[in-house]
């Protein structure tokens, strides 16, 4: 599928275990202890992708990734903001020169 669908799909169970899950849910629980344990998931993830570029291969790169997607998504989802929002953002950015906003 569509990456833009594969998020939107992930973010959309995000908000039903955010909303309904139980205790034992992994991102209910994240929700309950806050935005700064949300924010300290993303900060670490980032750094197993940076590991795993340095030290291990694509399989590796691939699992820790998706770990950081996965919690990137969970902070948006706090902030209510759909991940659509993030790719229109990276599609206007697109091509676009100078200002450090341009992603080419």
């Amino acid at each position: 599928p569509p990456l833009s669908e594969v998020l939107a799909t992930l973010y959309q169970l995000i908000l039903v275990r955010r909303d309904t899950g139980d205790t034992s849910s992994y991102v209910k629980r994240l929700f309950e202890r806050g935005q700064d344990l949300i924010g300290k998931k993303v900060i670490e993830e980032a750094a197993e992708v940076v590991l795993a570029s340095k030290n291990g291969g694509v399989p590796e790169i691939l699992y820790e990734m998706a770990d950081l997607w996965f919690h990137a998504l969970v902070l948006l989802s706090y902030h209510q903001v759909h991940p659509h929002e993030v790719l229109r953002e990276l599609h206007r950015r697109l091509g676009k020169p100078g200002g450090g906003k341009s992603l080419t």
